[in-house]
């Protein structure tokens, strides 16, 4: 039984980061790590592109234009939602996890979720290169995978020639 997978090799790759500027102080880790372990597989400078939204609710909006554009593998999708006293913390937790869960549906280019649901700061700070990982790094060796992934999956035209 034949069983692949893709490979961590970004390069020739092209990614685009999509990060919520709220709660930037954690965002900001988050975008070092995934632009550092994109770098680490072998992506250039050149071939990422970050690009900055007002918050995480804003997320799949960026991440559909970005997938749908044709210009690049994959979409790493950055955020930090941090539970308050209010209702507010589901509906943008649900609103960014639904809306970028059907975008990657919709277009087929690996979306990936990096943006993190949390309690408090310090699960934030944790999930961003503290205790926990670092959330951002592993969006982008994800999405390194899934890129690679999906070029083995995808139809071949020569195939059934």
């Amino acid at each position: 039984m034949p069983e692949i997978e893709g490979s961590l090799d970004g390069a020739g790759l092209r990614v685009c980061v999509v990060v919520a500027r709220w709660n930037e102080f954690i965002t900001h880790k988050l975008l070092e790590g995934a632009t550092s372990t994109l770098r680490e597989r072998g992506l250039r400078e050149e071939d990422v592109t970050v690009a900055w939204v007002p918050g995480a609710f804003e997320v799949p909006t960026a991440a559909q234009w970005a997938a749908t554009s044709g210009r690049f593998d994959a979409v790493i999708c950055l955020g930090a939602v941090i539970r308050g006293e209010t209702a507010h913390f589901e509906y943008v937790a649900g609103g960014a996890a639904e809306g970028i869960a059907a975008v990657a549906r919709s277009t087929g280019v690996p979306v990936l979720f990096g943006v993190l649901t949390v309690e408090s700061v310090e699960q934030a700070m944790a999930r961003a290169g503290g205790k926990d990982g670092h959330k951002g790094s592993e969006s982008a060796n994800a999405a390194v995978e899934m890129a690679n992934l999906r070029k083995l999956l995808a139809p071949s035209r020569d195939r059934f020639a």
